[in-house]
């Protein structure tokens, strides 16, 4: 038996897979694959599921200041909206955008009084609200093709918060978690 070469072991043996992740050979499909992996994370992470960061404390303590979120898209392309829903609004193009919670859809009366949220003369149970707030706001109407989002920190002045009827087009998709 030759001293050199170990039992089990041979010339062409695979290299292990983390080696193989860190360190690809170099042959003729290496930039193909590089562009193919590169083509599919830049529509799936600028068009499917879109990273965000949240900013502000409007929807505390649902979702913190600072915290890292993706946007899933199909949501809004193909769900169906429901009340309690929590999404993503485009402001201006896909860099700015609010995180909110849908409380009404097109044709729905909405209103604050003593800091209850009322959508049709109705008093809206609302669990994920954890403090009491004091807004006062008259009724108002939802156009259509519009639904009526809010944050879930109504501790702060409602003229702090970002809030109201926008378009149903606007809405980009919702948080994954």
């Amino acid at each position: 038996m030759d001293e050199t070469k170990q039992p089990g072991t041979t010339k062409n043996a695979p290299r292990n897979w983390l080696a193989r992740l860190f360190a690809p050979r170099l042959n003729q499909w290496f930039l193909p694959r590089l562009l193919l992996v590169a083509l599919c994370a830049y529509g799936f992470f600028g068009y499917v599921c879109i990273p965000a960061v949240a900013n502000g404390k409007s929807m505390e303590p649902t979702y913190l200041d600072g915290a890292v979120l993706f946007c899933w898209c199909p949501k809004a392309w193909f769900g169906t909206l429901e009340r309690g829903d929590v999404v993503m609004v485009r402001m201006a193009g896909t860099k700015v955008m609010l995180l909110k919670r849908i409380v009404a859809f097109a044709g729905e009366t909405v209103a604050f009084e003593q800091g209850k949220l009322v959508v049709d003369g109705k008093v809206l149970d609302e669990p994920y609200i954890t403090t009491d707030c004091n807004w006062d706001l008259p009724p108002r109407s939802v156009p259509p093709g519009h639904v009526y989002v809010v944050g879930d920190n109504r501790t702060m002045p409602e003229k702090q918060h970002v809030f109201g009827k926008t378009a149903r087009k606007r809405i980009v998709g919702s948080p994954l978690w």
